[in-house]
């Protein structure tokens, strides 16, 4: 599991990334479509567009980490950003995105079919 520096923060960015893009051109975006230091120990997480796969960047101090996970149903909750901006979330809300549970209001976003 990723291990967040004191004082680090957590960046979803907001609306819709191309998940072909890979470490460096998120990088990139990171640095010039948000503002933010890639290298700085925060971590930036990116949806697709059919909001079942997501990429999170990190950099540890020693080199950059791309995680990717692609949820079997349902769809990663993600924020609305007018400005396309980054939105900062508590150091709670990043342990439910990877789960699919919406980080606003934490419960499932999909129920079992059943029992068993």
């Amino acid at each position: 599991m990723i291990a967040l520096p004191a004082g680090g923060k957590v960046w979803i960015a907001g609306g819709v990334t191309d998940m072909r893009c890979g470490m460096n051109t998120l990088a990139l975006k990171v640095q010039q479509g948000l503002g933010r230091d890639p290298h700085g120990g925060e971590i930036f997480c990116f949806r697709g567009r059919k909001g079942d796969l997501i990429k999170i960047l990190w950099h540890d101090g020693v080199g950059m980490s791309l995680y990717l996970k692609r949820l079997e149903a349902g769809k990663f909750i993600w924020p609305v950003s007018q400005s396309g901006a980054a939105v900062p979330v508590s150091s709670a809300q990043p342990g439910y995105l990877p789960e699919g549970i919406d980080w606003r209001n934490p419960r499932w976003t999909q129920r079992p079919a059943s029992a068993g």
